[in-house]
């Protein structure tokens, strides 16, 4: 996505900026329009929690359902 306008969410003022004007560490993206990163921080935590249930998934690979969970 080198090409166009890119677009970054900063994490420090909530705004989105056009263009990396912060330090990389304060931003997200970069994103291809406007809305994508106004939306960075929902689409975050819907990937979070995605990758959360595939681990939680991963975790009971093998287990059939009246086992136990031990402690991890």
């Amino acid at each position: 996505m080198s090409e166009g306008t890119q677009f970054y969410y900063n994490l420090s003022t909530g705004n989105v900026e056009q263009g990396r004007q912060s330090p990389g560490s304060e931003l997200m993206g970069p994103y291809s329009t406007r809305q994508e990163a106004e939306q960075a921080l929902k689409t975050a935590a819907s990937r979070n929690e995605r990758w959360e249930q595939d681990d939680d998934a991963w975790d009971d690979y093998g287990e059939s359902s009246g086992e136990a969970k031990g402690p991890r």
